[in-house]
């Protein structure tokens, strides 16, 4: 049974977003420049469907080949049989971590894009303005230790977690407080392991 945070119709939203990524991956792939027409065919969804999801095409093509970048969170930890979840979730940070760093460009791009685009006419406000990576390979890193966490403890700790991961904290780090990677690196890390272990002992 699955135990995500983002339970059933948010779900949908979420695998839907994903497959138009995909799809326009595919098709950027074959050297091909699509409209989102194309991109919805296909994902094998509605013209009108994809529109909701990307106002525009530029932001769908901004943000598609980064989703491919993103490591499985089977692949990941499908041969893992560490189960200290601190050990975990600094194996998913780091995994991030290098994607999030070697993309830098092309993710402020993607952050631009979500920050300014307009949510088009008829647009459901609950349709994600960004794909969720990070919840998978949180939720994958946590899995063996989920038993030990109240379903409240668990939703805030992935929460938190989600905060650390990912390009905000990047930002964070680069713009705000002018730290190099390295450092970004270990501070996250001992971020996340702390964090995981506060829970635990909640």
């Amino acid at each position: 049974m699955s135990t995500s945070v983002w339970p059933g119709r948010s779900n949908q939203r979420r695998r839907t977003r994903k497959d138009l990524l995909a799809a326009a991956a595919r098709l950027l792939k074959q050297g091909r420049t699509p409209s989102i027409e194309e991109v919805a065919e296909e994902a094998l969804v509605s013209r009108a469907t994809a529109y909701r999801y990307f106002p525009t095409v530029d932001a769908l093509l901004v943000e598609a080949p980064l989703d491919s970048e993103v490591p499985d969170p089977q692949e990941l930890f499908g041969d893992d049989t560490t189960l200290d979840p601190e050990e975990r979730i600094s194996k998913a940070e780091a995994s991030l971590h290098d994607v999030v760093w070697r993309n830098e460009k092309q993710l402020r791009l993607m952050l631009a894009h979500s920050l300014s685009g307009a949510t088009p006419e008829g647009a459901a406000p609950s349709v994600p303005a960004r794909q969720d990576r990070r919840t998978p390979l949180i939720e994958a890193a946590l899995a063996p230790a989920r038993n030990r966490l109240k379903k409240a403890s668990y939703k805030k700790l992935c929460a938190a977690l989600a905060l650390v991961l990912g390009t905000e904290s990047m930002i964070v780090f680069r713009d705000v407080l002018q730290l190099d990677e390295k450092t970004a690196a270990t501070v996250k890390d001992w971020a996340a392991r702390a964090l995981v272990r506060a829970a635990l002992h909640e």
